[in-house]
């Protein structure tokens, strides 16, 4: 089995990109992020997700970025928006987030001796992030091939996006299809201690919709 990281946030997606990933026969180390974030619960559904999943190893790598704040996410004096979703980039955009993970990612594939990093972005049902394009993840696909030593010495990296075009109902029918439970995710973007989702914010909304699109009930906790 070749060796693969996982992106693992605890939510949905990221949930669904690790059943892809052992699917295809990777053996899986996931990877969280604690940076912070105004949702705390989601570390907890990391855990529990990665636990169900039997990854070989879960690790949760420490980096605060609510010293710079910019996003409602790691910022309390912004509020989460809960009156829909609109045009243009959302509060809840944390700037640069998705390249510090990529980029915590990289040195441990690199150290596992692995040429995969999975990542749960999606260009479809997104809220307007411009680190969810295609044109990124193929950016900073490059970048890392340009940027390790064994990228020198002829291992290719791979970004893997394999829900970039998927429609949240799609997601969710491609994870029921591969045993994923969602009950142990958590997506909202200020869900309590518990894991009890809002269901107004942006985060919400899509997954609720996703949910009622794929004709699969959901087993969200809201408050």
């Amino acid at each position: 089995m070749t060796k693969a990281v996982v992106l693992l946030s605890g939510g949905l997606d990221s949930a669904t990109i690790l059943a892809i990933a052992r699917d295809k026969g990777h053996e899986c180390y996931a990877m969280s992020v604690d940076y912070g974030q105004r949702n705390r619960s989601e570390l907890v559904a990391a855990k529990n997700v990665a636990q169900s999943a039997g990854v070989t190893k879960h690790q949760i790598i420490n980096i605060d970025l609510t010293v710079f704040g910019g996003s409602a996410l790691t910022d309390k004096s912004i509020t989460v928006p809960t009156e829909g979703i609109k045009e243009g980039i959302p509060v809840t955009y944390v700037p640069a987030r998705n390249t510090i993970m990529l980029s915590l990612a990289l040195p441990w594939a690199e150290v596992l001796g692995s040429n995969d990093i999975f990542i749960g972005v999606n260009a479809v049902d997104y809220s307007g992030y411009p680190d969810c394009r295609p044109e990124y993840i193929s950016a900073f696909g490059k970048m890392a091939n340009l940027a390790t030593k064994a990228s020198t010495q002829g291992k290719k990296l791979h970004i893997h996006a394999p829900l970039m075009k998927l429609s949240k109902a799609e997601i969710i029918q491609q994870g029921r299809a591969l045993g994923v439970d969602y009950s142990l995710t958590v997506s909202c973007y200020q869900a309590n201690e518990a894991g009890f989702a809002c269901g107004v914010c942006d985060s919400c909304r899509l997954r609720r919709a996703g949910f009622k699109a794929a004709d699969v009930s959901d087993p969200t906790r809201y408050r």
